[in-house]
């Protein structure tokens, strides 16, 4: 009796086991097919070969360097890239990452019916990463969105993407972490999974266990060029307002007040009267900008801007540059262990290619610009 007991047990631990991991195959189901597939084609231009000496025929080493040192002038090749991206509209419109379609001369997207189609450019937006691209069809199916701020850590998520060209491939993991911050990205709050994310899942989305959209992929942290458990993807709802730009306008405008900040480590919190590491510390204001204006000097450690909280200084780029330019933003300081309230007018952030001796300053310094 006792061991046919123990055996019932043995065979119903397995099942309840089985019973608590999630089923992907509903939601693939459903969402596969506002998955795509992206190859792109590019101009590249080889350089001439080294030039062979000028010889007289005559030379005995003539016939040597004519023969097996041939001198080619510069000749163009194509390179052609893979990458991922999903329908966010029922008319063609695509989301993917900006770095999957940049230089490229010619977008082809191949829907999961194996339907193929060119596509052209909206805008693409190098700082976050995201491009927006339109091809001619209707009638298309479109993905939901969800919400990044109610993800939890922990969550399952699933990743669609064309990894190393495999189409519609199918990889799952959880939510590692939420609000990841990376080295010289100062406008995107990562979430961090460990879904399986390789070379050709950039610009495909990760869904929740609902079926909606809830980041892009969009990088992996690795040491081998492949997948060691460290991907990031970008929230929807950042890629969703920089498509919106992008569409209406084709440009992207970011909001900027003019100076340098680092970090408060806990030896500056306790200098400062702070109670804990927090806010963004003053390194520099540029003169004449929006932030000497409005009375904020190198020192002073910013707690919140226009009613959000700075909780750490990657915070406050993400704050700013959210904020439309013209735009009177209540900024909080501490200032002398005292807080003290001013108004900044924020400016206009300069496009990338003025903005390129400082963004090399920033990542010199370890030292965002705001």
């Amino acid at each position: 009796m006792l061991r046919n007991f123990v055996l019932l047990v043995f065979l119903w631990l397995p099942l309840q086991v089985t019973a608590q991991l999630p089923d992907f195959t509903d939601l693939v189901e459903k969402q596969g097919a506002t998955v795509v597939n992206i190859s792109t084609t590019q101009a590249a231009r080889q350089q001439a070969a080294p030039q062979a000496p000028q010889l007289r025929e005559d030379d005995p080493f003539y016939e040597f360097f004519r023969r097996f040192i041939p001198n080619p002038g510069p000749r163009e090749f194509q390179n052609n890239s893979l990458g991922s991206g999903f329908i966010i509209s029922t008319d063609g419109f695509v989301l993917t990452n900006a770095h999957v379609v940049e230089s490229a001369e010619e977008i082809t997207v191949k829907l999961n019916d194996k339907r193929e189609f060119k596509a052209k450019v909206i805008g693409s937006d190098k700082r976050t990463d995201i491009a927006l691209i339109k091809i001619e069809a209707t009638g298309l199916p479109a993905v939901r969105f969800g919400d990044p701020a109610k993800l939890k850590v922990g969550e399952w998520v699933i990743a669609i993407g064309s990894p190393f060209g495999f189409e519609n491939t199918v990889t799952a993991g959880i939510v590692s972490a939420k609000g990841r911050s990376l080295p010289q990205e100062n406008f995107v709050p990562f979430i961090q999974t460990d879904a399986a994310v390789n070379p050709g899942n950039s610009g495909g989305p990760l869904f929740n266990m609902r079926g909606e959209v809830i980041g892009i992929n969009s990088q992996i942290y690795s040491r081998t060029g492949g997948f060691m458990g460290l991907s990031f993807a970008i929230p929807i709802d950042v890629a969703n307002d920089i498509a919106s730009q992008l569409k209406t306008t084709g440009k992207i405008t970011r909001g900027r007040i003019g100076v340098v900040i680092q970090p408060v480590t806990k030896d500056l919190a306790e200098s400062f009267g702070l109670g804990k590491p927090a806010g963004a510390l003053v390194s520099s204001v540029e003169k004449g900008s929006p932030a000497e204006k409005a009375g904020i000097e190198a020192g002073d450690v910013i707690l919140k801007f226009d009613g959000k909280t700075v909780s750490s200084s990657e915070d406050l780029p993400r704050l700013v540059g959210a904020t439309k330019p013209g735009t009177k933003a209540p900024v909080q300081l501490m200032r002398n262990k005292a807080t003290k309230d001013v108004t900044v007018l924020v400016g206009e952030m300069p496009d990338e290619t003025r903005n390129a001796q400082r963004q090399q300053q920033r990542r010199e310094i370890g030292r965002a610009h705001v």
